[in-house]
Order: C-alpha cells, then sequence, then structure tokens
C-alpha cells in the first residue's frame, strides 16, 4: 500500500509468505498479499471454521485484522465506493468480499459492470442477493460471487417477515434448492441466515459451496457477526443470534457524558473570569501599548 492509503501497484515482497500471506493479483489488476484466496477457503471447506465480520469503520477493519479476523464483508455502492475503498485500505491483507445491494442492479449487463467495479475497488469478490441469472452472468466473466440464501431481510416479506426461516419441511426444501440453484449458476460461497443449526450443517455437507453462518449454528464453514454486534456498538435489545464481546455503546455514552461536562466546564470558566488565564495568552513587550495608543492618536487626528 502506498503512503496515502492508496493501492500499490509494485509486486508483493516474497517474505509475504513469511507471515501467512498470499501473493496474488487482484482482478482489478493490483498486486496484493491476502490472508486467503478462494482456492485456500474453498481447500478449508469442511477442515475448519473460519471468522468473519462486517466493519463498518476504518478502526473497526484496521482492529478486525489485526485481531486475526479471517474475511471480511464491506458495504460497497457502485456510485460511491470511496466508503468501500477506505475500508479496503485498512485491512490490505484480509480477504474481503464487497457486497452489492440489491436494489443497485436492475439488468445482467449492470450486475457485470457493478462487480468489476467493485474487483477495481480491491475486492477479493463480491456478495449478493440476486438470483441465479444474475450470479451465473457475473461468475461466468470471473468474478467470485456469494449468493445469501435462508433469511434474507430485503427479501423478508416472502418468507414472513425478519424471523427464522426453514423451520418446515416445505421451507427447508426450498432453501436446499435454493443453495442448489447458486451452486449450479457458478456461485463459490454462500452466507446461509437464521436457519435451524442443524440443517444448515446437513446443507453445508452436501454442497460444494462455502457456507457462511449468520444466526444458522456452527455447522457452516465460516462463522459471521456483525462488527456492531461484537463490539456492543448499540443498545440492547441485540438480535438473539448475536454475542457482545465488548459494551463500546456504554463507553460511548460514558464519553458522550464527558463532552457534555467538558463543555459546561469551559463555559463556567469564560463566565467567571479563570480562562484564559496568564498561562494562555501572549504578553505584549513593555512599551508597545502605549507606541501603539500613541500611533493611532496621531493617525486619528490628521
Amino acid at each position: 500500500m502506498n503512503p496515502d492509503g492508496t493501492q500499490s501497484n509494485e509486486l508483493p515482497s516474497r517474505d509475504a509468505h513469511k507471515r501467512g500471506l498470499q501473493r496474488t493479483m487482484t482482478l482489478g489488476g493490483q498486486y496484493a498479499t491476502r490472508n486467503y484466496t478462494i482456492k485456500h477457503l474453498q481447500d478449508l471447506k469442511g477442515k475448519t471454521v473460519l471468522t468473519e465480520t462486517m466493519p463498518f469503520t476504518t478502526k473497526e477493519a484496521a482492529a478486525a485484522e489485526a485481531a486475526g479476523i479471517d474475511t471480511l464483508k464491506v458495504k460497497f455502492d457502485p456510485k460511491n465506493p470511496a466508503s468501500a475503498i477506505a475500508i479496503r485500505n485498512a485491512a490490505p491483507h484480509t480477504f474481503m468480499t464487497f457486497c452489492i445491494g440489491l436494489t443497485k442492479v436492475a439488468t445482467v449487463d449492470e450486475a457485470v459492470r457493478a462487480g468489476f467495479d467493485a474487483m477495481e475497488a480491491g475486492a477479493d469478490g463480491i456478495m449478493c442477493q440476486w438470483g441465479p441469472e444474475f450470479i451465473r452472468a457475473v461468475s461466468l466473466v470471473g468474478i467470485p460471487v456469494e449468493a445469501h440464501a435462508g433469511l434474507v431481510p430485503r427479501l423478508s416479506t416472502w418468507t414472513g417477515g425478519l424471523k427464522a426461516v426453514g423451520k418446515t419441511m416445505e421451507e427447508a426444501i426450498w432453501i436446499y434448492k435454493q443453495i442448489q440453484s447458486f451452486e449450479e449458476a457458478g456461485a463459490w460461497a454462500v452466507e446461509v441466515e437464521v436457519i435451524p443449526a442443524e440443517l444448515l450443517k446437513q446443507i453445508s455437507s452436501r454442497t460444494r459451496l462455502v457456507t457462511s453462518s449468520i444466526g444458522a449454528g456452527s455447522g457452516g464453514d465460516i462463522q459471521f457477526m456483525f462488527a456492531e454486534d461484537i463490539l456492543g456498538n448499540h443498545a440492547p435489545p441485540y438480535p438473539r443470534h448475536t454475542k457482545q464481546y465488548r459494551d463500546l455503546f456504554k463507553m460511548e455514552q460514558a464519553m458522550q457524558a464527558e463532552r457534555i461536562e467538558g463543555f459546561r466546564d469551559f463555559i463556567k470558566d469564560v463566565q467567571c473570569g479563570g480562562f484564559p488565564g496568564p498561562e494562555h495568552i501572549v504578553k505584549a513587550p513593555d512599551g508597545l501599548i502605549e507606541q501603539f495608543l500613541d500611533a493611532i492618536a496621531d493617525d486619528q487626528s490628521q
């Protein structure tokens, strides 16, 4: 990476392997070092469970990489890519999937174009909530695509709202066939959201797709949770499928209270004459003010 935070086009150092990093080139033509490639993640399927999060700030992304989170997801808007690019640069060595919103594209051609834009911005792959037709088109041009099954919040009106999916035989078969259709369309992975844990375990063992579980138990290949849930960025209640490992909301509330008291102390200090004090001001040299007053008096008399 360049000092200004942009991606470097120089070939990564060969000592990257010593740090467990893979020397690669993105589809956008940028040399890079990553902790994983698609092949590595596929080869690990069924052998271990990796960790994944979605950071919403560069600080969260940098912290996730420093902590050793295996893969990251980031929201990507093809028309406003700056935020995703900043997060990419904040975690330059972590495999990162750019998530393209459902309503950001309307045609197959737009899907392909958005996918290429994401890859040029530094993505290692994209995630979508599209159907097999769009997935097939994007996959055929070489873009790694992750699909989304189970509870898809933006499409939850079709499955009864924001609640678990797959608790009936009809829904379980539907999810299984949907994942099969994604695999046939050329996806390499699928995010599976809020389905019974036992169901994901059985489906994951019957698909070549790398499965990322969010609220779907430990039977997938990747365990995914939003950074804001891991860190406790917000006030309760929290989603049932999350666990808070920190309480940054409480810390932020305490910091906000300190900010308010700091401003109040400043106001009081100014009102009572305590600020500025002698240590905060510049003293005029001896005789300067007298000379100044004489000078402007002469000026006013003319």
